[in-house]
């Protein structure tokens, strides 16, 4: 997944109406719509801004632009595969460059390829790697390979200057008669199909016709022209080898497109082929720091503003008028409770009082309760500031694999966070075996996370893909976990355990009550699909794009919505949590520390439910291990969203409960 410079242009002011009053009442709340209208122009206008360290590369003419290849990516199987998997032409000395983390767990294997451009020269064709009279030989091995990838609809990724290669789609929209014959859309697709089929035939695109975009820097007379790679476009064309008319210079001319053949691939034997190039110079009036617009546009999803703004207005609608009701409900139970001359009248009630005696009784398993609690923290802490840090164009699109590079030395560092909840949450509850509470911390979901990861790795080892982490990255990782992780979440626990403990308002009876018999709508499933409805709705329009990000190679960019999105989450995953418990405490139920946490991930439910759908509507995979990739993925993107919004909606009920018992008399 790809991050934009182009990230803030969602944000919308979100600002509070005038209040009335005094003309200096007006004028300051004047003065707050300006501040955050420029504050969210200067966001907006990251759209031109690079971060420090990611220079420029000024060319002159004749320099050599080196095109270097990724990796090749399939939504059918979701396994990457590195370039040299299949037999392509190969320069004298093949060289990897060093990728950071998370270009390693994107499956990433950047490496040099034989193409040689220059700087604003030209190259009409040119034959690559053998000469017009040794065509290449494809082993019938090879053959099968290179088809089986075509029918797997494979498509190549390259880049240039650091500048991923795009295919042009040109189409018409729905527009009317006289318009249609005027203007075409131009959208792009990431990186180029490796060859296309006809019937029962396999075609091998052998022949790339590249077309790179520079812009030319602005410089003194005396000095010579420096150029910028502002775009990379490629068309990708099938020629056989019979039209296909080269010389002893390796220089190729190119048939006309109305009378040349296809070059078929025959899995059944032996194929003779040549791969050629093409290179072809535009000057562009794009600039340098705008160059990854287009890529950010790539989606052939139009981005419906009208739905995710109309989304934000119905979440806050609704979490006002719970807010209110449930306002107005505490205020006159509060009241009545704490009426001096009916104390009697009052006890004989039912309601949330009756359980004071027992609402801080600890739970069953306060250890494992207080350890995914501290995960949650640490995830929460982790997600802020990736999606903060994103929103600000600070991650870079041109610094590959920063995103989950971030994200991972984020949740190692975070641990101290988490930890320090939790112990002190399991102090609360009366627990006593710090040390294993931490150990207990610091393993149990990342644990999970890398056992989970580990079995899909094995498999993805047995297709032999790139996908696969090798031994010494899993080696690091592991490493990390116990060298920076494990003893940063101790650290925390101890201090989140020596801390006081958090101050209780009522004391709790020795013998616990006995619980009524509880309505069906009281049921903890149906709590989880009632409570989840609302945050998913918050949600559910960004999911598409995300999950389009994760498993279609599409860019991702709307950093700027998304944290809006997500502070819309954590409100009515606290709103709706709060309501959830005040119901329960009515029902005389004070059984709210596991239920709570259970409760507000409801909106992990349906996370599940969209991605089953997603699946089934939108994905064309039919194999056993592309599928189980796809499951076991997103049951870890399920299980981290259910530890998010459980956190979230359970500190929320937490200071609820502790609030509303302060406010009541206790005799």
């Amino acid at each position: 997944m790809a991050i934009g410079p182009a990230a803030n242009r969602a944000p919308l002011p979100v600002t509070s109406p005038p209040t009335r009053g005094s003309k200096m009442a007006a004028s300051a709340a004047m003065e707050r719509l300006r501040y955050v209208l420029g504050l969210l122009l200067l966001l907006h206008s990251t759209d031109s801004f690079y971060v420090p360290g990611v220079a420029p590369i000024n060319f002159h003419r004749n320099d050599p632009v080196e095109i270097k290849a990724v990796k090749l990516t399939s939504s059918r199987t979701q396994l990457p595969y590195e370039y040299y998997s299949l037999p392509f032409c190969q320069p004298s000395k093949i060289t990897y460059k060093a990728e950071n983390l998370g270009e390693v767990l994107r499956g990433d294997r950047i490496v040099n390829t034989p193409f040689q451009v220059s700087m604003n020269v030209e190259k009409k064709c040119e034959v690559l790697c053998n000469l017009p009279n040794k065509p290449v030989t494809l082993t019938v091995e090879q053959s099968k390979l290179i088809a089986e990838r075509i029918r797997e609809d494979y498509y190549v990724h390259l880049i240039a200057d650091n500048l991923p290669v795009a295919t042009r789609l040109e189409f018409y929209s729905n527009r009317e008669e006289e318009e249609k014959k005027k203007e075409k859309d131009v959208q792009f697709e990431h990186g180029y199909r490796l060859g296309f089929m006809d019937g029962n035939k396999f075609y091998l695109h052998n022949h790339l016709s590249f077309i790179l975009y520079y812009h030319r820097e602005d410089v003194e007379e005396s000095q010579e022209h420096t150029y910028r790679v502002v775009r990379f476009e490629v068309i990708p064309q099938s020629i056989k080898l019979e039209d296909l008319k080269a010389d002893e210079k390796s220089m190729c001319t190119l048939p006309e497109a109305t009378g040349s053949a296809p070059q078929e691939i025959d899995p059944t034997k032996e194929n003779q082929l040549l791969f050629s190039y093409s290179v072809h110079w535009e000057e562009s009036d794009i600039k340098w720091a705008s160059r990854w617009d287009t890529y950010l546009t790539m989606s052939d999803v139009q981005i419906h503003w009208f739905s995710i703004i109309n989304s934000v207005v119905v979440v806050f609608f609704l979490s006002g008028i719970l807010s209110m009701i449930i306002i107005r409900t505490l205020r006159k139970d509060i009241a009545n409770y704490n009426k001096e001359d009916d104390i009697e009248d009052t006890m004989e009630e039912s309601g949330w009082k009756l359980v004071h005696g027992d609402v801080f009784r600890p739970p069953q398993y306060p250890m494992i309760l207080s350890s995914l609690l501290g995960s949650g923290i640490q995830l929460f802490c982790m997600i802020l500031i990736v999606i903060f840090v994103a929103m600000l164009g600070m991650l870079s699109p041109s610094s590959r694999g920063a995103l989950m590079t971030t994200a991972c030395f984020l949740f190692m560092f975070m641990g101290v966070f988490g930890g320090f909840f939790a112990g002190r949450l399991y102090r609360t509850l009366k627990g006593h075996r710090w040390k294993k509470g931490a150990f207990c911390t610091a393993t149990l979901y990342p644990g999970v996370v890398f056992g989970i990861c580990f079995v899909l790795n094995c498999f993805i080892w047995g297709k032999h893909s790139s996908g696969a982490v090798p031994f010494p990255t899993m080696v690091a990782l592991l490493c990390m976990w116990f060298g920076i992780s494990l003893p940063l979440v101790y650290l925390g626990y101890y201090f989140g355990f020596r801390k006081q403990p958090y101050d209780n308002p009522v004391r709790t009876n020795q013998i616990p009550r006995q619980i009524p018999e509880q309505r069906w709508y009281m049921n903890k499933f149906v709590g989880i699909l009632m409570a989840g409805i609302l945050p998913f709705g918050a949600m559910f329009i960004e999911l598409f794009f995300i999950f389009s990000a994760i498993w279609e190679n599409q860019f991702y960019y709307l950093f700027g919505f998304l944290f809006l999105v997500f502070i819309i989450l954590v409100v009515s995953c606290s709103q709706i949590s709060i309501v959830m418990v005040y119901f329960q405490l009515c029902a005389e139920d004070y059984r709210w520390w596991w239920r709570t946490f259970l409760v507000s991930g409801g909106s992990a439910f349906y996370v599940l439910i969209y991605a089953v759908f997603y699946f089934v509507n939108k994905l064309d995979i039919v194999e056993f291990i592309p599928s189980l990739l796809y499951f076991g993925y997103t049951a870890l993107m399920v299980l981290s969203f259910w530890l998010l919004t459980g956190t979230i909606g359970f500190y929320a009920a937490y200071m609820f409960v502790r609030k509303i018992y302060a406010a009541v008399k206790i005799d």
